[in-house]
């Protein structure tokens, strides 16, 4: 019985690609971030809201592949019968459910942006994954995911409107990076391009460089002044903390050596094997990028935390089957 439920755990585990949920806290807390917000309650219940969607597009992906999978991918837990078609899509249906529930909790502002984000994600599950629009639609997907942080949390750059405003070029550059890492997934199955990773390494290179530049026009920490008629008042800054101007380069180049070998491997030799290996790879730089864009937008702990993830993301990996 022991064994059973172990290997019905771990079916679900791979279905979930459970392995992959590290890369998910990171866009809450970017987008709080880039608005100038401490993460707090609200940034919690985004995170949570984040986590249900993700997972319930993981579990959608699989439902609506089922016989593309049976024929490519028989060990996948539909095809191989170790999860019930019926069963993936009451849990997708019912992470999606429960995301929006925990948006809720975070204003009405947040539970539009997630209800935006769960609308995408079954879009593109259901129709667009294999349509030119794919990658544009996933990479809509990442972005919303940051705005919806920089919606749930309180304070910074007034209300949640003006937030998400002040978050927008986070959430570009996030889903640039989505969009290239998409693209190149489109061919992990066959191989076979040569152009596709040499533009996301191109797109790459611009992130890494936009990252660690002076160009995303968040909030940093403040510093009180006197006011003459009455307590201090916080006053931002006009550029970053030092801190955060020596981290956020360092975040950035580290963001960018991570697929960037990977991705020219796949160019010069565009095998299935090596393709796969740089979409990997461009899953595993999610996390610095989004450390990288805290440390930009005045947050120095937040991205440190935020890299903190990448060793816990390691171990999960190895324990869990890649799919």
């Amino acid at each position: 019985m022991t064994r059973r439920r172990t290997g019905r755990a771990q079916a679900w585990a791979e279905l979930l690609r459970v392995s992959a949920l590290f890369s998910v806290p990171g866009d809450a807390l970017a987008g709080a971030a880039a608005a100038g917000a401490r993460p707090g309650r609200g940034t919690l219940c985004a995170i949570g809201a984040s986590l249900c969607l993700y997972e319930a597009g993981m579990a959608l992906n699989d439902w609506a592949d089922r016989a593309e999978d049976a024929a490519e991918r028989p060990h996948r837990p539909l095809p191989s019968g170790r999860i019930a078609p019926s069963a993936a899509l009451a849990a997708s249906a019912a992470l999606t459910a429960a995301g929006l529930a925990l948006a809720s909790r975070a204003g009405r502002p947040s539970l539009a942006v997630a209800t935006a984000l769960a609308a995408t994600v079954w879009a593109y599950d259901l129709g667009l994954k294999h349509t030119p629009a794919g990658p544009g639609t996933m990479a809509t997907a990442r972005a919303l995911d940051l705005l919806l942080g920089a919606t749930a949390s309180t304070g910074g750059n007034g209300g949640p409107q003006r937030r998400a405003v002040h978050a927008l070029p986070s959430a570009a550059l996030l889903g640039a990076h989505t969009y290239a890492v998409t693209a190149v997934s489109r061919h992990e199955t066959q191989g076979g391009s040569t152009r596709t990773p040499l533009a996301a390494l191109a797109v790459t290179l611009a992130v890494a460089g936009a990252a660690s530049g002076d160009m995303l026009g968040a909030r940093p920490a403040t510093t009180t002044v006197s006011s003459p008629s009455g307590p201090p008042a916080p006053h931002p800054h006009p550029h970053p903390t030092l801190p955060s101007r020596g981290l956020g380069p360092l975040l950035a180049l580290a963001y960018a050596r991570t697929p960037a070998t990977l991705l020219l491997h796949a160019a010069l030799n565009p095998s299935a094997a090596l393709t796969e290996r740089a979409v990997g790879g461009g899953i595993r730089a999610t996390i610095p990028l989004q450390a990288a864009l805290a440390a930009r937008a005045g947050a120095p702990g937040t991205a440190l935390a935020l890299l903190g993830l990448v060793p816990a993301a390691r171990a999960l990996a190895r324990k869990v089957s890649p799919t």
